[in-house]
């Protein structure tokens, strides 16, 4: 036991703090921290049907929790899971040949920062979702890859999809790197989307049942509408009248965040008859998304960009809104209660899934301590820009080494045959590359970063920018820099 502390003090040292941090937050604030979205969960969770806006897997979560009555309980369920973040990261590190100190350092933002830890005490899906896609990503780096691995990735991935949709362009990522890994041979992907699939389609099929529409959501056509009204111009787009009444009059500049076109009573879209989020209502919303985006292509990426850059400021200026905003740090006086009808019910039902009071009560001074904590420790964005730029230029320095006749010194660059230092010369299965050894190690960093970016592409691409949605990349993008920077063997540590 002494070995095993010495070889992990650093990550232990790490996690210890981290599990302080999360100790003080739940005395400071209890049972839990509320937010808009979370009322709408319980809903789900304790009525159980499809939500027209969000999957229900959030939703299952909660349910499974439900047996206990407390909220506190799920917080400490997200704050474990929060710190299984950081321990998936160093593990796969570890495993992969990274330095303990490396190691320890890519796990600090995951585990020390203070919004990834307001944001697991918080009643939303995103802690849930930051852990089903490390998981899967972990996997797909692991040195053998075999089928029931393949299984288990597509299984994660689904369960990401069923708690954010965003999960769902992801699976056509890991496939992508399944056929990597094994050099076009397409079972593992096969097994691996399979198993992704048969889960989504399974609520898909419970989806039609409960309103006959496809999908898994019925909001994708509002979204991507709220996303096009960031930049839309009806005079270039020239609607037909059905999608011109949609249109906004005044110039993206002085227009609104675009969430305000989903909730917002004074949205042309919310004052057409019915809810929102209609089968017609969502469709007409889809097709003038479709229009402007065809119509202004380079605005429509020219926009994309402009949310993208929110991700990658030092500071964190207000965005959308002070509401939402306030949502994200510790507060010093508790938040109101909800005022708008669907959030109330889910208020009456939380009642029902506490057997008491749910309101969030302040106990200092363990919330002051946090209030300041929160103050002094963050990851800027401008940090995360260059966690994010240096695996690439790590990789091709090592290229460009490698092409000026240092390649011996750095085989896994090149491909070349491995030599006594190359740890494929004493571990057989580290040379295979469909079992993922050194021919699959110039391309090691390369998946986290991918699932990275994607993860911070996609939101902005398809609705906004919002900082939460920031978080759940950080660790991918973390363990990609820790890989790229300790040059993995896919050799396992003692």
């Amino acid at each position: 036991m002494g070995g095993l502390v010495r070889a992990h003090r650093w990550f232990l040292g790490v996690l210890g703090a981290g599990a302080v941090l999360r100790v003080v937050t739940m005395l400071g604030y209890r049972p839990a921290l509320w937010f808009p979205d979370s009322y709408t969960y319980i809903v789900t969770a304790l009525r159980p049907r499809p939500d027209l806006v969000r999957p229900a897997g959030y939703s299952m979560f909660l349910r499974l929790l439900e047996p206990l009555h407390s909220f506190a309980a799920v917080a400490l369920v997200q704050h474990l899971l929060g710190l299984g973040v950081g321990v998936l990261v160093y593990l796969t590190a570890r495993r992969l040949g990274v330095a303990g100190w490396a190691a320890a350092l890519a796990t600090v933002p995951a585990l020390l920062d203070a919004y990834q830890i307001e944001l697991e005490h918080l009643l939303v899906s995103d802690t849930l979702f930051t852990v089903l896609v490390l998981a899967a990503a972990c996997l797909a780096v692991s040195p053998r890859l075999g089928l029931r691995t393949a299984c288990g990735i597509g299984l994660l991935l689904a369960a990401a999809t069923l708690t954010r949709t965003i999960g769902l362009p992801l699976v056509a990522v890991f496939a992508a790197w399944l056929l990597y890994r094994a050099r076009g041979r397409v079972l593992a992907a096969g097994v691996m989307l399979a198993a992704a699939a048969l889960p989504v389609l399974g609520y898909g099929a419970w989806f039609y049942a409960t309103y006959q529409r496809v999908g898994i959501v019925g909001a994708n056509g509002v979204f991507l509408y709220s996303k096009t009204m960031t930049f839309a111009d009806c005079s270039v787009m020239d609607p037909p009248p059905d999608l011109a009444v949609l249109c906004d009059p005044r110039p993206p500049a002085r227009r609104p965040p675009a969430q305000e076109y989903i909730w917002s009573p004074d949205s042309a879209l919310v004052k057409l008859p019915g809810i929102t989020f209609t089968d017609e209502t969502d469709t007409l919303a889809g097709r003038f998304a479709s229009l402007a985006i065809r119509s202004q292509p380079l605005d429509y990426a020219a926009s994309t960009l402009k949310e993208l850059a929110r991700s990658f400021t030092w500071y964190r200026p207000v965005y959308p809104d002070a509401e939402i905003y306030a949502y994200y740090r510790f507060p010093a006086v508790p938040p109101p209660p909800p005022g708008r009808y669907p959030a109330t019910v889910g208020a009456e039902l939380a009642h029902r899934y506490e057997r008491g009071p749910i309101a969030t009560v302040i106990v200092e001074p363990y919330a002051d301590w946090m209030r300041a904590y929160q103050d002094a420790v963050r990851l800027p964005g401008t940090v995360l820009l260059v966690i994010l730029a240096l695996p690439p230029a790590l990789a091709g320095l090592r290229w460009r080494r490698a092409r000026t006749g240092t390649a011996a010194a750095f085989p896994e660059a090149t491909g070349s045959e491995p030599t006594a230092r190359d740890p494929a010369a004493s571990d057989p299965a580290a040379s295979d590359p469909a079992a993922g050894g050194s021919g699959a190690v110039p391309a090691a960093w390369a998946f986290p970063w991918v699932t990275a970016v994607a993860l911070l592409v996609v939101p902005p691409a398809v609705a906004e920018f919002d900082y939460r949605y920031v978080l759940p990349a950080v660790p991918a993008a973390c363990l990609a820099l820790a890989l790229a920077a300790g040059r993995p063997s896919f050799k396992n540590i003692p």
